[in-house]
C-alpha cells in the first residue's frame, strides 16, 4: 500500500478499537509505533506483538492524553528509543451521551478534557521536533458528529468540531516548516462501543449512509495511512469523512 519504513509514528487510544487497527497497519508497512493506552494495558501488548510480529518495532506506551505532562513523556520515550517521531495519530476519543438540559458539568469537562484537550497536548509536544526537522504527518480523528452535531452529544461534538478548527489551525501554524496536518471524520464505524450499541440504534446509523453498511476500522486505518505516506505530501488542513455517505 505504502512505504511507511523508517518512520516514527505515536497512535494515541492505539490499544483499542480505531486506533488499534491504525497502529497495526502503520506497523505493517514498516513504521515504528508508540501504541498508547491509559487503562488497557494487555490490549496495547498485544497491538505491539501483532507489530513485531509483521516484521517492524513498537512499544506501548502508558499516557493520559488529558495530561500535558503524560503526552510529553510519552513523545521523549519515542524520541529515546527511536530518535524521532515523524506521524502523530491523536484517536484517544471518549463520549459520555447525555442531553444539554441534564449533562453535567463532569461529563461535559472530562470528554473536553480527553478529545479536545488530549489533541492538542500530543500536538504541541511533537510540534517542536517536527519543526525542527522540517517533516511531520499530524493526523487527528474526528467525527461526523463533529461537523453536524448530534442529539445527546453537546459535549462530544462540541469536542469534535474543536479538533477539526485547531487541525486547520495548526496547519497553518506548522505549513512552514513542511508538516501537514490533516482530519479524518468517520461515521459509524463497528468498533467494541459499536457493537454494544442496542440493534435499533445501529440500523439506524446504518440507515442513515448511502452505502447502507456500517464501516470497519480497517477502514479508517487505511486513509490514515495514506495521509501519513509521502503521497500526501501536498494535502494538509482537510477534514476528510470515512462514513459510507452518512453525513450527506
Amino acid at each position: 500500500m505504502f512505504d511507511l519504513k523508517n518512520r516514527v509514528a505515536i497512535v494515541t487510544g492505539g490499544s483499542r478499537g480505531i486506533g488499534a487497527a491504525i497502529a497495526r497497519l502503520l506497523g505493517s508497512l514498516g513504521a515504528k509505533v508508540a501504541v498508547n493506552y491509559n487503562k488497557s494495558a494487555d490490549q496495547a501488548e498485544a497491538v505491539v506483538e501483532a507489530i513485531k510480529a509483521a516484521g517492524s518495532d513498537a512499544m506501548a506506551c502508558q499516557a493520559d492524553v488529558s495530561s500535558y505532562a503524560d503526552a510529553e513523556r510519552m513523545v521523549a520515550a519515542a524520541g529515546e528509543r527511536w530518535g524521532t517521531v515523524d506521524v502523530l495519530v491523536t484517536s484517544a476519543g471518549m463520549n459520555w451521551d447525555g442531553v444539554i438540559w441534564k449533562m453535567t458539568p463532569e461529563q461535559w469537562q472530562r470528554v473536553i478534557d480527553v478529545d479536545l484537550t488530549g489533541t492538542f497536548n500530543f500536538i504541541r509536544a511533537v510540534a517542536p521536533g517536527m519543526r525542527e526537522k522540517r517533516f511531520g504527518r499530524v493526523i487527528t480523528i474526528t467525527s461526523i458528529n463533529g461537523l453536524r452535531g448530534k442529539f445527546g452529544q453537546v459535549n462530544y461534538a462540541a469536542a469534535k468540531g474543536g479538533v477539526i478548527g485547531m487541525t486547520k489551525a495548526a496547519a497553518k501554524d506548522l505549513g512552514k516548516a513542511q508538516v501537514t496536518c490533516n482530519s479524518v471524520a468517520p461515521g459509524f464505524i463497528l468498533t467494541e462501543m459499536g457493537e454494544s450499541m442496542p440493534d435499533e440504534f445501529k440500523q439506524i446509523a446504518i440507515d442513515e449512509g448511502v452505502l447502507k453498511k456500517a464501516g470497519k476500522p480497517e477502514d479508517v486505518a487505511a486513509l490514515v495511512a495514506f495521509l501519513a505516506s509521502e503521497a500526501a505530501g501536498h494535502i494538509t488542513g482537510e477534514v476528510i469523512k470515512v462514513d459510507g455517505g452518512q453525513y450527506i
